[in-house]
């Protein structure tokens, strides 16, 4: 059996030459067609943990010593030395791959409002597009499945998070110093039918020192682009053109950074601002951080002592010690207060882009607040 781009060739008692029905797709299209189906990332397990296409599953055709071995003896063989090798890895694994696949599609099936739509409809993509998602897609057509493949490859989609970045959105940025349950908000104003990004979820990290209290593990900064850029357009594709909510964030969460791009239209974006009195916000701090780890709660306040002083981190951590956490927390609030003020003020042309709301205290229900007065 020989495969020759898009015909295969099967010598037997006659000479017989089949099309292979392998669709290849551009990017958008690719993403938009392969929703709710089985889509494979033939890729090597380490580059599929590196980052990958959210929602697709590992289906490494090669594992990543065996990519390691064949790529070395494409660059100190050739590339004819390299396919012969590649053919030995792969060959033992083709009944297991396709009998994985029957499962995963018929899986797909039973999960599916609509399991007509979903047939035997596969998505497959390696890096570029090239050999290695060929290969399965060859494997899984012969067999039945109806494939379609990446053109470029998880490059391509690379470059199309990347490119998301640089759209012109339209962005509210939802301010309020730490402790004003701008999550909640967010929250609420989504059930109201607004736009709403929760860039802390997607981070898996709440922005301070203690972000990472109660929540998962993050992603590598990659995999955050990836999946924050598919949230972006989702959401924009669901209401079409729109004003998107944001959490006023740093740059920075966490280990992650926000894509340049997108942070420079965050900083040139309208702030409404939640002013909420500074005690109802450390109510709402001890009551969401009160229960936490004590000896967690040390170890951040150490992280931040240089910016924090010597004093305040001593006084902090003698509260913790003796459970008065609230006074504890009086003290980190007092300084997350100055740094967020500064970060608030270092834009240009603030005063046009600031909008402040009053609020008595702590709710979800401030979400209304914004949608009476429509600040701007």
């Amino acid at each position: 059996m020989l495969l020759s781009g898009s015909i295969f060739y099967l010598q037997n008692s006659k000479d017989i030459f089949v099309t292979v029905a392998v669709q290849r797709l551009p990017i958008k299209e690719f993403l938009e067609a392969s929703k709710g189906k089985v889509l494979l990332d033939v890729r090597s397990p380490g580059e599929y943990n590196h980052a990958h296409i959210p929602s697709a599953i590992s289906f490494p055709l090669f594992t990543d010593e065996e990519r390691k071995v064949v790529g070395t003896i494409y660059k100190q063989k050739s590339r004819e030395d390299a396919i012969k090798v590649g053919l030995d890895f792969f060959g033992p694994k083709m009944r297991k791959m396709v009998e994985e696949v029957e499962s995963l599609v018929q899986s797909q099936k039973v999960q599916s409002s609509k399991p007509e739509t979903t047939a035997n409809a596969v998505f497959v993509y390696c890096w570029r597009g090239g050999m290695r998602s060929a290969a399965i897609a060859w494997l899984l057509d012969l067999y039945g499945f109806k494939i379609y493949t990446l053109a470029g490859g998880y490059k391509a989609f690379r470059n199309h998070v990347l490119q998301t970045f640089e759209r012109p959105f339209q962005i509210k940025i939802l301010g309020g110093y730490t402790g004003s349950g701008k999550t909640e908000v967010l929250n609420e104003l989504e059930k109201q039918g607004e736009i709403i990004i929760d860039l802390e979820k997607i981070a898996s990290h709440k922005g301070s020192a203690f972000g990472s209290f109660k929540m998962p593990p993050q992603p590598k900064q990659e995999m955050f682009e990836n999946l924050l850029a598919l949230e972006l357009n989702a959401k924009c594709e669901q209401r079409g053109t729109g004003n998107i909510w944001l959490e006023d964030e740093s740059q920075r969460i966490g280990d992650l950074n926000l894509p340049n791009a997108l942070w420079n239209t965050m900083r040139e974006s309208p702030i409404i601002f939640l002013e909420i009195p500074f005690e109802e916000r450390l109510n709402h701090i001890v009551e969401e951080y009160g229960e936490c780890d004590t000896e967690k709660l040390i170890d951040s306040t150490k992280r931040i002592s240089q910016r924090l002083g010597g004093l305040d981190t001593k006084n902090t951590i003698g509260f913790l010690e003796k459970g008065e956490i609230k006074e504890a927390f009086r003290i980190l609030l007092q300084y997350y207060d100055k740094r967020y003020l500064k970060g608030l003020h270092n834009r240009e042309h603030i005063s046009s882009l600031l909008t402040k709301i009053d609020c008595e205290t702590v709710t979800p229900n401030n979400a209304l607040l914004l949608t009476k007065q429509q600040p701007v």
